[in-house]
């Protein structure tokens, strides 16, 4: 029994740190069952909470400690296994019971010092449960500059498409915005930034999983909607306007939907990787032609009508719809057009317009 208990606890501390090493030193895409645990553990009541919520302001108000929690929750969570995994093996070693070897592990654990000295094999149990408490603390520690400053450049670009896309984002407000101010042959600078911005994001949304969690400061932006936002003005501006330079706009489209299924990848949803341009989509042809008629009546030149340019326009949402609209369903991301459908609410939310916009334009 003693051996069977030996061989349990030292499976609760190796899992333990494979955890804290998969989570927060391993620079790619790893993620342990355990962090998982914990982080549905975290979720589930304040999702709970949200789904009662009336507003999408008191939604996102409630569910934005949740990233954070978690990120507690999780170093509650190493620490409470590794004090259970070596209080097991000091069970084993010394024939303690069981408050004995809670109170042994947890004095060398929690407090740089051991209780008991004199035999040898407990001396050494003690000493690395005595370093295990500092290392998992300061690799926590270490781990936070890392994260806000992810969290910190993703936000900055999100912000900045606000003036752009509306509030919240969407893909034909930004056309429209473009062309009313006279810059739609610029838009292509926007289009370059935000492939180095998915690129950005894949990278540190699949080793920081938490990150995707983590809200904006304001309840109708999000990083996950400005995404699908740009890459649906990408997709309109190549499926309306053939003869304009397509490369940027391809590029940025390419890399937002390979950043999303990137991160899918790490989060375990399947995903179609070359789904045909046929393929239906959930975005209607009626709200597509509305869309068109909206950007047209702000200045948007347009070399197809909205019958020509709707293959080409589902041809290549259909490589990014299904995942976009699943990671708006979980995140419980603010309900703008084109977005899909979330857990409570109906209805989507329009774009803020300007007091200087034209008047009487359908969304």
């Amino acid at each position: 029994m003693r051996v069977l208990i030996g061989v349990i606890g030292a499976l609760i501390v190796l899992g333990a740190f494979s955890s804290v090493l998969r989570t927060l030193l391993i620079p790619r895409p790893t993620r342990s069952i355990f962090t998982r645990v914990l982080h549905k553990m975290v979720q589930v009541p304040f999702q709970f909470l949200a789904d009662r919520c009336r507003s999408s302001e008191t939604k996102d108000r409630v569910l934005a400690p949740v990233a954070a929690v978690s990120i507690l929750f999780h170093l509650v969570g190493w620490l409470a296994a590794a004090w259970v995994g070596y209080s097991m093996l000091q069970a084993a070693i010394s024939g303690f019971g069981v408050m004995d070897a809670l109170r042994e592990t947890g004095v060398a654990l929690f407090t740089l010092g051991f209780a008991s000295s004199r035999d040898v094999e407990l001396t050494m149990l003690d000493l690395c449960a005595a370093a295990t408490g500092p290392i998992i603390i300061g690799l926590q520690i270490g781990y936070l500059p890392a994260l806000y400053s992810a969290y910190s450049r993703r936000e900055a670009e999100v912000t900045t498409l606000q003036a752009r896309a509306g509030s919240p984002p969407w893909g034909p407000e930004i056309l429209a915005r473009y062309a009313q101010i006279g810059l739609s042959d610029d838009i292509t600078e926007l289009f370059r930034n935000w492939e180095r911005w998915s690129a950005e994001v894949s990278e540190s949304h699949t080793s920081y999983v938490v990150l995707s969690r983590f809200r904006s400061p304001r309840a109708n932006d999000n990083w996950l909607i400005s995404l699908l936002a740009v890459m649906d003005a990408a997709a309109l501006q190549l499926a309306l306007n053939p003869s304009r330079p397509q490369g940027d706009a391809r590029l940025a489209l390419r890399a937002g939907f390979v950043c999303l299924r990137n991160i899918a990848q790490v989060w375990r949803l399947p995903f179609e990787p070359d789904p045909s341009p046929d393929a239906p989509i959930q975005l209607t042809y009626e709200e597509f032609a509305e869309a068109v008629a909206h950007v047209t009546a702000y200045g948007y030149a347009v070399e197809r009508t909205p019958e020509q340019a709707w293959p080409h326009f589902r041809g290549w949402r259909v490589n990014y719809e299904d995942l976009a609209y699943r990671f708006a369903y979980l995140l419980d991301a603010v309900s703008a057009p084109w977005s899909g459908p979330r857990r409570t609410s109906k209805e989507h939310i329009a774009p803020v317009t300007p007091v200087d916009r034209k008047p009487n334009v359908s969304l």
